[in-house]
């Protein structure tokens, strides 16, 4: 009898939480989904940034300034900085009892379990664990605020200005707090190396343990077995950041990062966009590296022309009206004088879209022209002899 009536309660109790859930996510102001900046496509989130990786162009953008809560996705600043200041990243070592029981998603660790950071990174990307963000932390500096303040260096390296960081779990916390732009900008830099990419792009991963047992870990980001091309990054959700992706796809040499910060539909969202941006902007090959340009006149020279090159090229992701708007100037003299030597600068290549500068490069001499002054005199010499 008395087991009966405990599940009555047990059941009346659930049920009652399940109800005060939903009629609080009802009664929830939600965001307005309107057409992103730059993008004809629908954008709910509160904050949102779509970057291409090489030239950093804000292809479109949502509020991409305000300083909003990021949840987990705070784990790709707590990746970059353990892979930046880590020295072996298979070095095994014991797990601090700070790191065990850490509230929110976890990877279960155990005090004294010995595992690589390399390991933990995998725990920390693929699951979100919070106890894996402290254990790394801990690895790597005496403290949270320690590793906390590294964090914001790595922040302000990657040109993240408008962003704090007080842990490495992305727990909702005072003075926690990034934008949209800002967390683009720090994963562009971070897909840059080699082992943060392999990390954040890996489907399924198999931690080997010891008392704990194997581990098997899948990653949380569905875009990686949805979205052609995609890459990453990390996904994230607390009560007060919301629903937060960043997302990344790579296609035919290109890479565009998307960001959306508190957005319910956040995969679809972020699929929509990245497929509309790809489809809008093509990267072009505006100015070729080495490229030849034209032979300038030389006076009093063994050669009476020198060719010039512009050595750096110039590629930029462009809509189809914008590659009409494209032009390049040339700021060259009419004619050298001699003796000129190779890779001498003698103007600058400026890459206009409309009135705005893009790009400027330096325009230098392919070869040495001595003077004729000096051939007369060689000539002089030889013949006295």
């Amino acid at each position: 009898m008395k087991t009966r009536k405990l599940k009555k309660i047990i059941y009346f109790i659930v049920l009652a939480f399940l109800f005060s859930s939903f009629l609080v996510g009802a009664l929830m102001p939600r965001p307005i989904a309107v057409q992103a900046e730059g993008l004809n496509v629908a954008c709910s989130a509160k904050g949102m940034a779509v970057l291409e990786m090489k030239t950093g162009r804000v292809l479109a953008s949502k509020n991409m300034d305000a300083q909003l809560k990021m949840a987990s996705t705070t784990k790709i600043v707590t990746a970059l900085t353990v892979i930046n200041n880590c020295e072996n990243l298979d070095e095994p070592f014991k797990i601090s009892d700070k790191a065990v029981g850490i509230e929110g998603t976890s990877i279960y660790l155990r005090k004294n379990e010995v595992l690589t950071a390399r390991e933990l990174l995998y725990g920390l990307m693929l699951r979100s664990g919070n106890d894996a963000s402290v254990a790394l932390a801990l690895h790597c500096a005496d403290s949270i605020e320690d590793f906390a303040e590294m964090m914001n260096q790595t922040a302000l390296d990657c040109g993240a200005k408008n962003s704090h960081f007080v842990n490495p779990h992305g727990l909702d916390a005072d003075g926690h707090y990034t934008t949209a732009y800002d967390l683009a900008l720090i994963t562009t830099k971070a897909l840059q190396n080699e082992t943060f990419k392999e990390i954040v792009s890996t489907k399924n991963y198999r931690i080997s343990g010891g008392e704990q047992g194997t581990r098997y870990l899948v990653n949380k980001n569905r875009l990686l077995n949805s979205l052609d091309g995609c890459i990453g990054v990390k996904t994230g959700f607390t009560n007060g950041a919301g629903r937060c992706l960043v997302s990344a796809v790579e296609r035919d040499g290109e890479t565009i990062v998307c960001v959306v910060l508190n957005c319910g539909p956040m995969f679809e969202e972020s699929a929509n966009l990245l497929n509309e941006a790809f489809k809008k902007y093509q990267n072009v090959e505006v100015l070729k590296s080495y490229n030849y340009i034209c032979n300038i006149p030389v006076i009093d020279g063994e050669k009476n022309k020198v060719r010039v090159y512009n050595p750096q090229g110039f590629s930029y992701p462009l809509t189809l009206e914008e590659q009409a708007l494209i032009n390049v100037d040339y700021d060259l003299p009419n004619q050298l004088k001699a003796p000129i030597k190779a890779e001498t600068k003698v103007g600058t290549a400026t890459v206009y879209l409309g009135d705005k500068v893009l790009f400027k490069t330096d325009i230098l001499t392919m070869e040495d022209v001595e003077s004729d002054a000096i051939i007369n005199k060689i000539k002089d010499i030889i013949d006295k002899f």
